[in-house]
């Protein structure tokens, strides 16, 4: 059995086993309480969450929070796993792509019940609250403001004589200077940019430059095979063309800072989320600078969107959901707790939190907040929710980009396979 299988095996037969379960009445509350936190993310994250939760220790000197943390590859196979032994952490650092599916499935706590009653985010604003609603109810508290991006070690460009990321207007020119790159570059092994033919975020935003999308809103494929050949076969002239890191480079990078291309140094630009740059930034010695995505072309429209980075969720079998809401409370509406996470899950999604944050922040956290004022006039719709399933095509566009990558099918053969494989993936469910 592939990777692949499995992981979807844990994901579908944990969430599946979890739904079965008789999830019943709430239990007593003892006078201490014990949770368990499990979240995603780098070192930088895992530092700024355990210091906010000893910092929460001081005011609920009865409540102890234990943490966790896994890279993006293998924190949903655990969860899955802990849902599945009916052993879910309290509070579940939740995706966009993931949180229908467990919501759907009754693993996540509603939180409606709080709102104005220990949860206190009606400053969020309607769009940033009903980002953590499925089929109506509120199941996950939005964690920051994000949106895709460029992270670019800018002197390494210029060195070369190439055009900066921020300075093209169209994936056209960015594929020309990353071969310019390529041809004055610095040292031997050393790119233009990271691979993000498997990433599916930047997929997403060139899919929405062209109309086009992930998913429709009745949760079918929105692309067809001919515009993922397309994508996989613009990637494959820039690594011909010395661009672009090659096969065995990319294939290293497990969807995390710490082994991204940038990072290791074998690339001068990587594709990731805003809300990353004070991770990236942290890891690279070289200064780094941040910008939207190149377009179709110069007069098209820019596919960014402002989407939680992430979202909070709490286990609907929680032994203490009200304490774990006013956990969540203390990290998205408190100044101490604000001020302690950063940006680095995004611009919070409060007004006042993200104002009395402003005037604290350093200079690379202030790149972040500049980066979403400078492309929100241009951002589109948040995309319809996606399909069950979905959360799982992240792994599988990754997969046949790599096949794509090291030569083992055309570009053209990897669209058909990536329609066919996401359309199975769904279907699954």
């Amino acid at each position: 059995m592939s990777v692949m299988l499995q992981r979807r095996a844990v994901l579908t037969a944990g969430l599946a086993a979890f739904s079965l379960a008789a999830l019943g009445g709430g239990r007593a509350f003892a006078q201490a309480i014990r949770l368990r936190m499990l979240w995603w993310g780098s070192q930088e994250r895992a530092d700024r969450t355990n210091k906010a939760i000893e910092a929460y220790k001081k005011i609920k000197p009865d409540l102890t929070i234990a943490g966790e943390f896994a890279g993006w590859s293998d924190y949903w196979p655990r969860l899955a796993t802990q849902v599945a032994g009916r052993n879910a952490p309290d509070l579940i650092q939740m995706d966009y792509r993931y949180i229908f599916e467990y919501a759907r499935r009754g693993a996540l706590a509603p939180l409606d019940d709080y709102l104005g009653k220990g949860l206190n985010i009606a400053d969020f604003g309607t769009m940033n609250i009903d980002s953590g609603r499925v089929d109506g109810k509120l199941y996950g508290i939005n964690l920051g403001v994000n949106s895709s991006a460029l992270m670019f070690d800018g002197a390494a460009w210029e060195k070369t004589g190439a055009t900066p990321p921020s300075q093209v207007k169209t994936w056209e020119e960015f594929a020309e200077n990353t071969a310019k790159f390529g041809t004055n570059k610095p040292k031997p092994g050393y790119y233009a940019t990271a691979d993000a033919s498997g990433l599916e975020p930047a997929l997403e935003c060139w899919l929405r430059q062209q109309g086009k999308s992930l998913y429709t809103p009745d949760g079918k494929i929105g692309y067809d095979a001919a515009d993922a050949g397309k994508w996989f076969a613009m990637w494959a002239k820039m690594r011909e063309s010395g661009g672009c890191v090659p096969a065995d480079i990319q294939a290293l990078d497990q969807l995390n800072i710490e082994t991204n291309a940038l990072t290791t140094g074998k690339a001068a630009t990587a594709f990731a989320h805003s809300n990353q740059f004070v991770g990236y930034q942290a890891l690279n010695k070289a200064k780094l600078s941040l910008a939207a995505y190149p377009r179709i072309s110069a007069d098209s429209v820019s596919g960014h969107y402002l989407k939680p980075s992430m979202l909070l969720s709490v286990a609907k079998d929680s032994k203490g959901i009200a304490d774990a809401v006013g956990f969540i409370d203390f990290l998205v509406a408190t100044p101490e707790g604000v001020d302690i996470l950063g940006v680095e899950r995004g611009v919070p999604a409060s007004s006042s939190m993200r104002d009395q944050l402003a005037t604290k922040l350093d200079g690379v956290s202030k790149s972040m907040v500049q980066f979403i004022a400078d492309i929100t006039p241009g951002v589109g719709d948040l995309p319809p929710a996606p399909p069950p399933g979905a959360g799982e095509f992240a792994f599988v566009l990754k997969r046949i980009a790599e096949e794509v990558a090291f030569k083992r099918i055309t570009p053209e053969e990897g669209g058909s396979r990536l329609v066919q494989d996401a359309d199975n993936v769904i279907k699954r469910k």
